[in-house]
C-alpha cells in the first residue's frame, strides 16, 4: 500500500535512506500544471547544496529511490522524500535506463521542490535535450492533464498487472509444476504431469501440441484455493448492501443469513441464489454487492446470447477450432477457483435449441461435484463457486435448475420506493457524475412525485435514472448559459420538460 503524505502538511517527516521507489510517501495533487507549489517530487536537501538547475540521474527504483548528482567534484545523492503519484512510473522508468536529466527546482521549506525534468545528451558538458526527452515531455504534459489515479484504483493496476505474468511456454510451466505443484489440487496435478509428459513426446501433431499447451496454459494461470472460507462481519455485510440497494430487505435478509452460515461452516452454501423480478429492480446490483462481501472475483455470464451447451462446455479437440466454455473462460478470466459466478438471463436461454436447453450444462456446476470441460479433459473443483443468476419470468427454467437454487421473488417498486430511490440515489448519483453540487439542482417533493407517475408503467429504476440525467442536464445548461446559481424543478415544469 502507498505511504500517502498530506503535501499541505507542513510537518517534518523521518524517511529512510533505503526505501525502493515503490515504498516513498506519495502525495495526491490536481495541479494541471507543474510549479514550485506544485511539484513533480520533493527531494532531501538539508545543506541547501541542490542548485536551481541540476543534472543527474534517478537511481534504479530496487536500489533506494534517489538522485545521484556530483558537486564541487564530490559525488552526491539525494533522498526523494515524497512525489506525486503520477510520476511514480516515470521515475521508475527514468531510473531503470538510467537516463541523465536536468532538474529544474526550488527550495521550500522540508526540501527542494522538483516542478521540471529534462532528459538531456549523456555528455557532461551540454544541457541539450536528448532524443527521449520529448517523448518525456509528452508523458509529463499528459499526466498533469489527467485525473489522479486514487490508491485503489492504483492497488487494482498493481493486482492486473501481477495477475498479467503468465505461464504459457512449456519450460516455465513445467518448473512452475515442479515448485508449486503440491499448491494444486491433487487431481489438477495428476492432470498437469500428464499434459506435460504428452507435450513432451514427438507423437503428437501440432494441432494437438497447441490445444494440450493452451490447456495446461488455462490451468496452472488459475489459483486453485481450498473451500475454507474466513468468517465475514454481518455488520460490515449490511452496510455493503445498504449502499448498493435500497430496499429489497427479503434478498438482503437471505444474504446475511448466507453470512451467518458461512461464519458457522467455513464453507460455501449448498445452494446458490436465483434472484427473480422485473428487469431494473436491482438484481445484478445485488450479485455484485454479495461478490464485494465475500471479498471475492466475480464474472458473468449471459445465457440469452448462449444457443447450444458446447459454448458452456467447450468444444472436444479434435478440432481444430476448437476452444473452451464459457465456464472455463469465467475461470481464467477471474484467475481464482473461488469466485461468484453471475448469471443473468437464466430465463432467457434458447430452450428452443435442436441440440437442447443449453442452461442444463450448468447443472454439473451447481451440484459442486466438479465440471468437466470437454476441452481442458480435467475435473475441475467447483465448490469455491457461489452461482448468483436473475431471471424476470422463473416459469421458463426447468425445474431441475430451480431446485439447485434458493429462489427469491423480488417484486416491484412501490411508488413510495421509487420516490426515495429518485431523491437519494438516482439524482445524487448523476449529479456526482455530472460534476455538479446537490443544490445546483433542486427538486422540489411534487417534482419528485411526478417524475415518479412517470415511470410507474415501467418496472425498476432504471427510467428514473434517466430522468434524473435528463434533468441535471437540462439544469446545468441553464447555470451556464443563463449564468444563474441553481435551478429548481416543481411538479409543473418537470411534467413540462418531460412532455418534450
Amino acid at each position: 500500500m502507498d505511504r500517502v503524505f498530506d503535501f499541505n502538511d507542513p510537518r517534518p517527516e523521518e524517511v529512510r535512506t533505503d526505501y525502493p521507489l515503490a515504498e516513498i510517501p506519495v502525495f495526491d495533487s490536481t495541479a494541471d500544471e507543474p510549479s514550485p507549489e506544485n511539484p513533480i517530487l520533493i527531494l532531501q536537501d538539508p545543506q541547501a547544496a541542490l542548485h536551481h538547475h541540476e543534472r543527474g540521474v534517478f537511481r534504479h527504483p530496487m536500489t533506494g529511490a534517489g538522485f545521484d548528482y556530483t558537486s564541487e567534484g564530490q559525488k552526491l545523492t539525494a533522498r526523494i522524500l515524497r512525489i506525486d503519484r503520477r510520476f511514480l512510473k516515470v521515475l521508475s522508468w527514468l531510473g531503470e535506463n538510467r537516463i541523465p536529466v536536468r532538474l529544474s527546482g526550488r527550495h521550500v521549506k522540508d526540501g527542494h521542490a522538483i516542478y521540471r525534468i529534462h532528459a538531456v545528451d549523456p555528455n557532461e558538458r551540454t544541457n541539450e535535450p536528448s532524443s527521449e526527452d520529448g517523448m518525456l515531455q509528452l508523458a509529463i504534459s499528459r499526466l498533469y492533464a489527467s485525473r489522479p489515479r486514487t490508491e485503489q484504483e492504483t492497488e487494482e493496476e498493481e493486482m492486473t498487472k501481477q495477475a498479467e505474468v503468465m505461464l504459457t511456454d512449456l519450460p516455465s510451466m513445467t518448473n512452475f509444476l515442479h515448485c508449486a505443484g503440491d499448491a494444486l489440487p491433487p487431481e489438477i496435478r495428476a492432470w498437469a504431469h500428464r499434459s506435460i509428459k504428452m507435450l513432451r513426446t514427438g507423437g503428437i501433431s501440432p494441432e494437438e501440441r497447441r490445444h494440450a499447451q493452451r490447456s495446461l496454459s488455462m490451468m496452472l494461470n488459475i489459483q486453485w484455493k481450498g473451500d475454507y472460507f474466513e468468517s465475514i462481519d454481518p455488520d460490515a455485510a449490511r452496510r455493503i448492501l445498504d449502499e448498493e440497494v435500497y430496499g429489497l430487505e427479503n434478498v438482503k435478509q437471505r444474504i446475511i443469513e448466507t453470512i451467518i452460515q458461512i461464519n458457522r461452516t467455513h464453507t460455501l452454501p449448498a445452494y446458490g441464489l436465483l434472484l427473480v423480478g422485473p428487469a431494473g429492480i436491482g438484481k445484478s446490483q445485488v450479485a455484485y454487492a454479495v461478490a464485494r462481501i465475500l471479498r471475492l472475483p466475480w464474472t458473468s455470464l449471459d445465457m440469452s446470447t448462449i444457443h447450444e451447451s458446447e459454448a458452456l462446455t467447450g468444444s472436444p479437440r479434435i478440432y481444430s477450432n476448437a476452444k473452451p466454455g464459457r465456464i472455463m473462460e469465467a475461470y481464467a478470466q477471474a484467475g481464482s477457483s473461488n469466485l461468484v459466478f453471475i448469471i443473468n438471463e437464466l430465463d432467457k436461454a434458447d430452450s428452443g435449441s435442436t441440440l437442447g436447453n443449453p442452461a442444463d450444462a450448468l447443472l454439473t456446476l451447481l451440484d459442486n461435484l466438479g465440471f468437466t470441460d470437454n476441452y481442458i479433459e480435467c475435473v475441475i473443483p467447483t465448490t469455491g463457486v457461489y452461482p448468483i443468476a436473475t431471471a424476470n419470468d422463473k416459469s421458463r427454467i426447468s425445474e431441475p435448475l430451480m431446485t439447485r437454487f434458493a429462489v427469491i421473488d423480488i417484486p416491484d417498486y412501490t411508488a413510495e420506493e421509487k420516490k426515495i430511490i429518485f431523491s437519494r440515489f438516482s439524482l445524487p448519483r448523476v449529479l456526482k457524475r455530472l460534476g455538479m453540487r446537490e443544490e445546483e439542482c433542486v427538486v422540489t417533493d411534487g417534482a419528485a412525485e411526478a417524475v415518479v407517475a412517470a415511470c410507474m408503467d415501467k418496472p425498476g429504476c432504471r427510467e428514473l435514472e434517466q430522468i434524473a440525467e435528463h434533468l441535471a442536464a437540462h439544469a446545468l445548461f441553464r447555470i451556464e448559459t443563463e449564468k444563474i446559481p441553481y435551478v429548481v424543478y416543481d411538479e409543473k415544469n418537470v411534467k413540462e420538460l418531460l412532455e418534450r
